[in-house]
């Protein structure tokens, strides 16, 4: 099995779900006592935060370019950036390693088609709402993607100020909930759940759509990838 490469802490909340689910799913995967090979690199989410906030993408690209040539360094064999906020500077990461980065909508987007969905509703931060890096991949996929008209900011906060925080709130499911129909009502077949933190809120037993987890997916694909051309013959 290849060596995964985690660069995590975006936040460390959802990154401590990303070890859980490579770890199950690899151990589903090869039986036994089997854990993954795994080398997680978790940035300070504060100056990271900061930068979002003012928009210099260029030096938060910088910051995790860094991390991943480091995990590379390490014998990382294929890497994954553990939010989907960040994967606007995919590119940037990508273009400073020689191992491939697996981009957190392919998998996601691959799903929704194989289970025969073609409009979709997008979830997350403000960023991923409002700029067009990530619809932009479900395009490419043949995905028509819808995102939330009004009430943005509102779940913007809910993701930084409480998620990210480990705070979970009924009243923020609410609000979660309510713009979940307002996407059906637009057309939406399903939702993408485009924050690794809104699991924890939203999950498919109260949402009034079937739900698609960024985290989920994108952990068991890593798996997959790791495993593509290894022995992965199950321990007795």
């Amino acid at each position: 099995m290849k060596t995964i490469g985690l660069v995590g802490g975006m936040s460390w909340e959802s990154t401590a779900h990303y070890y859980r689910i490579i770890n199950s799913e690899t151990k589903r995967a090869r039986g036994g006592l089997h854990s993954a090979p795994l080398l997680l690199h978790s940035v300070d989410f504060a100056p990271i935060a900061a930068l979002q906030a003012a928009r210099d993408w260029r030096s938060a690209g910088d910051i995790l370019a860094d991390a991943a040539r480091g995990l590379e360094s390490s014998g990382a064999e294929i890497v994954g950036i553990a939010t989907n906020t960040m994967h606007i500077v995919a590119d940037r990461v990508q273009a400073a390693i020689d191992v491939p980065l697996l981009h957190i909508a392919k998998p996601t987007a691959d799903r929704l088609i194989r289970d025969g969905f073609r409009t979709v509703g997008l979830l997350g931060t403000q960023f991923t709402l409002e700029m067009n890096f990530y619809t932009n991949e479900l395009k490419k996929a043949g995905l028509e993607s819808l995102v939330p008209e009004i009430g943005i900011t509102d779940l913007n906060a809910i993701i930084y100020e409480e998620l990210c925080r480990g705070i979970v709130r009924e009243a923020s499911q609410k609000t979660y909930v309510k713009a979940i129909e307002h996407l059906a009502g637009r057309g939406a077949e399903a939702v993408i759940l485009g924050c690794t933190e809104i699991s924890m809120l939203i999950n498919d037993d109260i949402s009034p759509l079937p739900t698609y987890d960024t985290t989920e997916l994108h952990a068991k694909a890593l798996v997959a990838a790791a495993l593509e051309t290894s022995d992965c013959i199950k321990d007795p």
